[in-house]
């Protein structure tokens, strides 16, 4: 077989014999699509039997600056996320793909790696046009069931689930901040941001303003799209890419679920949501959505026509956000 893998080719073999046994023979590896944050290869043993191998390899990742430097990013990427995550979903019911072993040790590859249940099914967004409406309601009222079991878990903190301090500083702010920063981007590369820059800055500081205290928040999975539930045969959603999962405020989520499900949304929709909140994190995921569109752009993303769409789609929701502000001043 052609061998493309981070890891060498005995070293791989030598891996899934300790992790699953020695009956378990690598016939053939091939890579998969891992987004943006980590590289996913697919194991196809002798046997018949497939598993997935994560790789966390940060010089990969087209974050990375913001990994390094910015440790509010550093909670969404890496191994350690990614098993404490795995842990929590599982001991509360939440379907995801299981993680067989987690490698932290580094002695021979500078990066993390894991071995993780190989699951047949499709991304959510195939069932977007699946032409019968029965198979269409099922897949997005279990869906809606999953995120709503998920958010009912509260506690007092945000963080991670191994994260219990008790935060004096609001978890919105973080993603103020995080504006902030995105925008400081934006404007170097997309002019009409640029010309609304601080209009934009004075209304997301009105928006954060309005938001009351709180200290009850639900776990969230932080990027919860179509593309990171994954529907099996079966028609059972688990969820996917789960590094950046955290208990936070459930607005968030639900702002970007109406972002990405659009006229699905409904599925999910839920009573006794902050409309201040609401507002402030749809406004934070157009700009913020808007930036990491430019950087992939500008940082080599194979998909390059996705990266710019993703950047101009968002830049205009940014400013149709201004203008359907202004009216209602």
């Amino acid at each position: 077989m052609s061998w493309t893998c981070h890891l060498d080719e005995t070293d791989v073999q030598e891996y899934v014999g300790k992790v699953l046994g020695t009956g378990y023979v690598v016939a053939d590896v091939t890579r998969m699509h891992g987004g943006a944050q980590k590289v996913v290869y697919k194991i196809q043993c002798q046997n018949g039997f497939s598993c997935v191998l994560y790789v966390w390899d940060l010089t990969k990742n087209y974050f990375q600056e913001e990994i390094g430097n910015e440790s509010v990013h550093e909670r969404s990427f890496g191994g350690h996320s990614f098993e404490i995550n795995n842990r929590w979903l599982k001991e509360h019911g939440i379907s995801t793909p299981a993680l067989y072993n987690l490698h932290t040790e580094r002695e021979r590859y500078p990066f993390d790696y894991a071995l993780v249940e190989y699951m047949e099914g499709q991304k959510a967004e195939a069932y977007f046009q699946h032409p019968d409406q029965r198979v269409r309601d099922e897949v997005f009222e279990r869906v809606g069931n999953m995120i709503a079991r998920m958010h009912a878990n509260h506690r007092q903190n945000y963080g991670k689930p191994d994260q219990s301090w008790n935060q004096r500083e609001r978890c919105h702010l973080v993603q103020l901040e995080n504006a902030r920063e995105q925008l400081s981007y934006i404007i170097l590369h997309n002019e009409s941001i640029r010309n609304n820059h601080d209009r934009l800055l004075a209304i997301l500081h009105e928006l954060e303003s309005r938001i009351d205290s709180r200290r009850r928040y639900g776990f969230i999975h932080g990027e919860l799209g179509p593309d990171h539930i994954l529907v099996t045969d079966r028609l059972e959603p688990c969820l996917i890419d789960i590094e950046g999962a955290q208990y936070f405020d459930i607005e968030h989520e639900h702002t970007f679920l109406e972002l990405r499900f659009g006229k699905h949304y409904p599925y999910f929709h839920q009573t006794g949501l902050d409309l201040n909140r609401m507002l402030f994190y749809r406004l934070h995921h157009y700009i913020s959505l808007t930036s990491g569109g430019l950087k992939l752009l500008h940082r080599g993303f194979p998909d390059q026509a996705f990266a710019s769409n993703l950047a101009d789609y968002h830049a205009r929701n940014t400013i149709r956000f201004i203008e359907e502000w202004q009216q209602t001043r």
